[in-house]
């Protein structure tokens, strides 16, 4: 961007979620394009995270998202024992609206010129056949189409490893990984939330939804007539004898309100940045809700798409996506052991892989995309 704002100068300097390397302001008039390219950490390899395109408020506002972004991408896949650091991206404006070819290959220039230290993919507001163009540009580009050489929809296995990390709750607090007759409430049935809803009909769920879009939600009742619908995400989490809530729209949805008028016991799902302010996780433990930490069960796209950049087998892919079960029960058996939250016990398992990494250059890969 030509100009920078003061808003926006305070937030990249004075962030509670500081510590990036790098952060690129990027604007194409001719597009139309405005971005934030933040790359939190390439102590465990380059930086791999999506693209999110949405209609922020402000320019400090998009930036404060890709910093938070950007270091959750830091902290998953570290936890996800991939060979990759942590950024995002964020495109400002109504995808609806404004994007474009000629847009989406600006965007592409843009993280090209980085020189693979950012690797981007699929987001909230991108989708595959947005990759497919980025790619066009940019080498480093995945969540591109199964024809031009990528893995495809990276929901498939978020949602696949969120269930995962719904099955390691169960198994941790009620002693059987499964979640037959349990009700589960999903907030957000979008790319990933559809998706769950399946696996959890398949396990013999009873699901209940709610999505700000009406069609989302028709759509979803036409498929499954069983799916019950609350009005929004306040009556969801109210909803009597719900075991699981899911977020899995935008993130800070576990704020003090949400917190204190759950009826839920585990909080499991595939939003990023969950948490609306720190404290929050202490909250959640006080009142005996089990926290899957966002970025730990929702690793399963970041490790569809790593493993585009080797060649994508989606066998493999899932394999990987089926351990976020043992690493959500390892995660709780240690903050159990550490009088910790599971939030809590995250970071420091991940900080410790950054931190050891550090110490270990050589255990940083270089990436060759797949042309």
């Amino acid at each position: 961007m030509t100009e920078v704002t003061d808003g926006v100068l305070h937030t990249l300097f004075h962030s509670e979620q500081g510590g990036h390397e790098q952060v690129v302001l990027c604007q194409d008039r001719a597009s139309g394009l405005k971005a934030v390219i933040a790359i939190h950490s390439t102590a465990l390899g380059p930086a791999l995270g999506g693209t999110r395109f949405h209609p922020y408020a402000t320019e400090a506002e998009a930036v404060a998202d890709a910093l938070n972004l950007a270091r959750g991408m830091s902290y998953k896949n570290a936890m996800a024992g991939l060979e990759h650091g942590g950024g995002k991206a964020v495109i400002i404006g109504d995808p609806e609206k404004i994007k474009s070819e000629e847009l989406l290959l600006a965007y592409g220039r843009f993280v090209a010129s980085l020189g693979g230290r950012y690797v981007t993919a699929c987001d909230v507001g991108t989708y595959v056949a947005d990759m497919d163009v980025v790619a066009r540009e940019c080498r480093w580009t995945t969540g591109r189409s199964p024809r031009n050489g990528g893995a495809g929809d990276s929901s498939v296995l978020t949602s696949y490893g969120v269930f995962q990390g719904m099955r390691a709750s169960a198994q941790h607090l009620w002693g059987d990984p499964t979640l037959r007759g349990r009700t589960v409430g999903i907030a957000g049935v979008g790319k990933v939330g559809r998706h769950l809803v399946e696996h959890l009909l398949a396990d013999g769920a009873e699901v209940v939804v709610t999505d700000v879009r009406e069609d989302a939600v028709r759509a979803l009742r036409e498929k499954h007539p069983t799916v019950r619908v609350a009005v929004d995400a306040d009556e969801l989490v109210r909803t009597p004898g719900l075991d699981i809530y899911a977020p899995c729209a935008l993130g800070g949805a576990l704020d003090d309100a949400t917190v204190a008028a759950l009826t839920a016991t585990v909080v499991c799902g595939a939003a990023n940045n969950q948490l609306a302010h720190p404290g929050i996780e202490k909250d959640l433990a006080d009142r005996g809700i089990l926290y899957a930490p966002d970025y730990v069960v929702n690793a399963g796209g970041v490790i569809q798409v790593a493993d585009e950049l080797l060649g994508f087998d989606f066998d493999r892919a899932r394999a990987k996506a089926t351990k976020i079960f043992d690493t959500t029960l390892e995660l709780f058996a240690r903050a159990k052991a550490d009088g910790i939250p599971p939030a809590a016990a995250a970071d420091r398992i991940a900080e410790q892989r950054m931190a050891e990494s550090r110490r270990s250059p050589s255990v940083t890969p270089s990436v060759t995309p797949v042309a």
